[in-house]
């Protein structure tokens, strides 16, 4: 069997609730549980194989042991793994913030910048989000406003739905808002400048850290646009490619990229041309090597998140 089945690193920030857990069936030991990393090559908290020879071993462990062959000629330009995927469940409101361009963040952090994209999984009535600014408002405004606390005033606070998409260029800045999880498809990068963070203390009974002048530096502070035409894909970017499929399908995994598929809703089986077969169900993560060839997917209520580079 050439797919692999991934369990992700999980992390336990304040904001987070049960609901990865409970309705999505990650299983762990983080109270709350915030974040399910199910894609991930960062040292931040690195997936790890599930199933095959080499089940225990890390995503970057199991790559180095296949070679980058198995990661596709589309990866050949990154010097490192290139996506980072994560199930995120918002019991409480994230901080606001922002990430860097991969200029700013090699210079300053020593890693890339990060553009991402949320897909909403499931929302709470009247649930919003912060996604950028009203209006263009000028360097000077926007430092008075963190400082006198009134930066929600110019905000963009979006209503939001199940299904909808936000694709969040590097600069944008952005918040996650109780009562909402999203998938997120991300560079693979932990920078986060954070700007506000309500009065909230960390586990170490502090205020956690804000990161003012970074902000300043890297945010756009014109209001977002539209998202782009994805030419008939969920986003696109230099860095990933996404889909969402309903249903039953096929998918055809050859020499340019690996595959992830991500299934949010039902159960069934992939089955290669080989005939090998792997059982899949909500929740979980899967990893397609580069050359694989074709694959079925079939089942009961299946809806899937797909990746490539």
């Amino acid at each position: 069997m050439k797919t692999i089945k991934l369990t992700p690193a999980c992390k336990d920030y304040l904001w987070g609730g049960d609901k990865l857990r409970e309705d999505f069936g990650i299983e762990s030991d983080c109270r709350p549980l915030a974040e399910a990393w199910v894609l991930s090559c960062h040292p931040d908290g690195p997936s790890v194989v599930a199933t095959g020879p080499l089940a225990g071993r890390t995503l970057p462990e199991y790559i180095k042991k296949e070679g980058p062959a198995c990661l596709g000629t589309d990866c050949e330009k990154f010097s490192d793994f290139p996506i980072l995927g994560k199930l995120i469940d918002a019991k409480g409101d994230l901080s606001i913030q922002v990430h860097p361009s991969n200029e700013y963040a090699q210079a300053h952090e020593h890693q890339f910048g990060k553009t991402e994209m949320w897909y909403v999984l499931d929302c709470e009535e009247g649930a919003t989000l912060y996604y950028g600014f009203r209006h263009q408002i000028s360097r000077e405004e926007f430092a008075r406003r963190i400082e006198d606390n009134t930066l929600t005033e110019v905000l963009n606070a979006v209503p939001v739905e199940k299904g909808d998409l936000f694709f969040i260029p590097a600069g944008t800045l952005h918040a996650i808002r109780k009562g909402i999880v999203v998938a997120e498809i991300q560079q693979n990068s932990n920078v986060t400048y954070r700007i506000y963070d309500y009065g909230r203390l960390g586990a170490d009974g502090r205020p956690r850290q804000l990161h003012i002048r970074q902000a300043l530096d890297v945010t756009d502070r014109t209001p977002p646009k539209e998202n782009p035409d994805f030419h008939g894909h969920l986003a696109q970017c230099p860095y990933f490619t996404v889909d969402a499929v309903e249903g039953d399908f096929e998918l055809v995994s050859d020499e340019t990229s690996f595959t992830s598929v991500l299934v949010l809703e039902g159960e069934g089986t992939l089955v290669e041309e080989s005939g090998e077969s792997l059982y899949i169900r909500k929740g979980e993560s899967l990893f397609v090597p580069a050359g694989s060839g074709l694959c079925r997917l079939a089942g009961r209520g299946l809806k899937c998140l797909v990746t490539r580079v």
